[in-house]
């Protein structure tokens, strides 16, 4: 377990005026062809409407905006399969810090660039996230960095859960959230907020089945690590984080599982329903609602579409499983 404090409400709302001057609140939009698909009614909640495409930079600006000058000459190191990356690299660019992100070999090449753009500097390790993680946690005790850990860092969880914020503020009568789970910084943000304003409110978590570990983590009660298999970088950890996961181990509703056909099938829904791009950790939203969809019936259902950073590559496998 983690000896962090989880961040409260109070903080969210610090967070949204730390956070106002630089990133505008992002739509919440209804769509017709989601209701038929799911049985009820949809909502979707447009994160990759977001600057750098996903929901992360929230906490990302919420954390570089309360560096001390001590920090901040320092600088910033973090691990990132992307998006996470993207979020620390806008906040130091916003700030004036130096931020280096580590990234496994073969990370998203779009994500990669859009991180380089930004201004950060990148190193590779590793075949897979937690590979690169290790890295730099011993660069950043070699050299002194920050390190901004990607799930336990209260700053992190408080700046993603104003996303809540700005459902509820819009659809005060939501009945359910469903948010994809990679580290779960957004799901403990939305159970933070949707106990504050209205404990009855369900939040749903979703991960892939070949990434299963912050699942198996909830269900267990326990620090519980899986093998990392899936496409879906955003939900691409093999190791849980605990101070999110003390949040939803209180105050998440349920947790499942989608396979990576069932992701990519999420993707194309997405596509022709909404008009807009979702990466596999966005498709997941709507797979896990399409498999609880008898549970969902007659409830307003929210669905986060965390970012919309999905590779080429990625792209043509979903349009050949639609064909």
């Amino acid at each position: 377990m983690t000896s962090l404090q989880p961040p409260t409400f109070t903080d969210v709302l610090a967070a949204r005026k730390r956070i106002a001057p630089y990133l505008r609140p992002t739509p919440l939009h209804h769509y017709s062809l989601l209701d038929d698909l799911i049985g009820t009614e949809v909502w979707v909640k447009h994160e990759n409407h977001q600057p750098v495409g996903a929901f992360k930079v929230r906490g990302g600006v919420n954390l570089a905006a309360q560096l001390s000058p001590e920090e901040k000459e320092r600088g910033l190191i973090t691990a990132s399969t992307g998006n996470h990356g993207q979020s620390v690299a806008y906040g130091a660019r916003l700030f004036g810090v130096q931020a280096i992100v580590g990234m496994p070999e073969g990370a998203n090449p779009g994500k990669v660039a859009a991180i380089r753009n930004l201004g950060a500097e990148i190193l590779f390790h590793g075949r897979i996230f937690d590979d690169a993680k290790k890295k730099v946690e011993e660069l950043a005790e070699e050299k002194g960095y920050r390190f901004v850990h990607p799930g336990d860092e209260p700053h992190l969880i408080a700046g993603v859960g104003t996303y809540s914020l700005e459902i509820l503020e819009t659809l005060p009568e939501t009945d359910v959230i469903i948010v994809p789970v990679g580290g779960g910084s957004g799901a403990s943000g939305a159970c933070i907020v949707s106990q504050a304003i209205n404990p009855a409110i369900q939040v749903i978590g979703v991960q892939a089945e070949k990434a299963p570990a912050a699942q198996l983590t909830w269900k267990a009660r326990k620090r519980t690590e899986a093998p990392m298999e899936t496409f879906a970088e955003g939900l691409a950890t093999a190791a849980p984080f605990m101070l999110p996961q003390s949040i939803l181990w209180e105050y998440l509703s349920d947790f499942v599982l989608v396979s990576e056909e069932e992701m990519l099938r999420g993707i194309v829904h997405y596509l022709e329903a909404t008009h807009n791009l979702a990466e596999g950790a966005a498709a997941a939203s709507l797979a896990g609602a399409i498999k609880l969809r008898d549970r969902l019936a007659g409830k307003k259902v929210v669905l986060i579409m965390s970012g919309g950073n999905l590779s080429l590559a990625n792209l043509q496998r979903a349009l050949q499983l639609a064909d």
